[in-house]
C-alpha cells in the first residue's frame, strides 16, 4: 500500500499548481503594493485616464 501511494502523482500537480498560484500573489502584492500607498495610486489613475483617451505621456 505504501509502494502504491508513493508512485501515485495525481495529487503532486494540485501542489504545484498551488505553488505557482501563491508565487504569482505574492508577486502581484509586492508589485501593487507602491501604487497603493497615498497619492501614488491617484496619479497612476490620472496618467491611465490619459492614456486611455489619446494624450498619454
Amino acid at each position: 500500500m505504501l509502494a502504491r501511494l508513493i508512485r501515485q502523482e495525481e495529487g503532486a500537480h494540485v501542489v504545484e499548481y498551488a505553488l505557482i498560484i501563491a508565487m504569482i500573489s505574492i508577486a502581484l502584492v509586492l508589485a501593487l503594493q507602491p501604487l497603493i500607498n497615498g497619492a501614488n495610486f491617484a496619479g497612476f489613475i490620472a496618467r491611465f485616464l490619459a492614456c486611455l483617451t489619446g494624450v498619454c505621456t
